[in-house]
């Protein structure tokens, strides 16, 4: 029998490796930076709260400083000590890019975006909607989306990496009445912007994808026309829920891509 080549690496430096280093320069894997918008309460505060349980650097933005910074509180509380607030209004480009720009000089680099900010009304149907209303939820749930894109993507485009994520609804594949006119108007064209720049920058090696929830337990819930019974509050998804989704689809392999996905309560019809 021929014994086999000698191997000059010992059994201890064998099971010591860290996986997550290079095979030439054996430096750690910085974790991911994400952005997270409306990331201070609701559906935003669910997902960053499930990245940085997942040790991702998050920053998380918001039009109240101090509801922002409590809440980055609260995450680093939980362990993860790499979380920033910082205020942000996604409809002011100028507020979007003193976002991103003290992001990267805290981190450098700005590999996940979420687009999480949204906003609703109570009068939901074009006669008794006015019309600065559907202006003002078409610029944060809209627009706003749009702004951070241009004011991240271009890094993302120099890597050849990223991953975007946006929050859209149910309402942004169908049309309900339950969202209103403005919301569904601002979730389709959620939809359609990120479904356009998917196909765009796809071939460059970005990921973008759009989650569509149904009913969601969260402060918008208060602006619906009829309130809503602690009893429909329980059998409805949690932030959390929406928050394991995202963290999931961003520990997916780089070469793969989840356009759309739809999450609901499991009583809640999908027609």
């Amino acid at each position: 029998m021929i014994p086999g080549p000698k191997c000059n690496v010992s059994n201890h430096e064998t099971q010591t490796r860290n996986p997550n280093q290079s095979h030439e320069t054996m430096e750690p894997k910085a974790p991911q930076v994400a952005i997270v918008t409306g990331g201070a309460t609701g559906i935003g505060f669910g997902i960053a709260e499930a990245l940085a349980k997942a040790g991702l650097r998050v920053a998380i933005g918001s039009r109240r400083n101090d509801v922002v910074q409590q809440a980055a509180s609260q995450l680093r509380a939980s362990g993860n000590h790499d979380v920033i607030g910082l205020p942000l209004d996604v409809t002011d480009r100028t507020s979007v890019q003193d976002f991103v720009d003290q992001v990267r000089k805290q981190w450098d680099s700005i590999d996940v975006l979420v687009n999480a900010a949204g906003v609703n009304i109570k009068n939901r149907t074009i006669g008794q909607m006015r019309p600065e209303q559907w202006d003002d939820v078409m610029a944060i749930n809209a627009t706003g989306a749009y702004n951070m894109i241009y004011a991240t993507l271009p890094q993302m485009r120099t890597r050849h990496s990223g991953t975007i994520i946006n929050i859209s609804s149910v309402t942004g594949k169908r049309a309900l009445a339950l969202g209103g006119v403005a919301y569904a108007a601002s979730k389709f064209a959620m939809t359609a912007l990120g479904t356009c720049v998917a196909n765009e920058v796809g071939v460059e090696g970005i990921r973008v994808t759009n989650i569509y929830p149904g009913e969601v337990d969260t402060p918008i819930l208060e602006q619906r026309p009829v309130p809503v019974s602690q009893e429909q509050r329980e059998l409805i998804l949690r932030p959390s829920d929406v928050g394991q989704v995202v963290a999931s689809i961003i520990a997916l392999p780089p070469r793969v891509h989840i356009p759309e996905l739809v999450i609901k309560p499991v009583h809640q019809g999908y027609v």
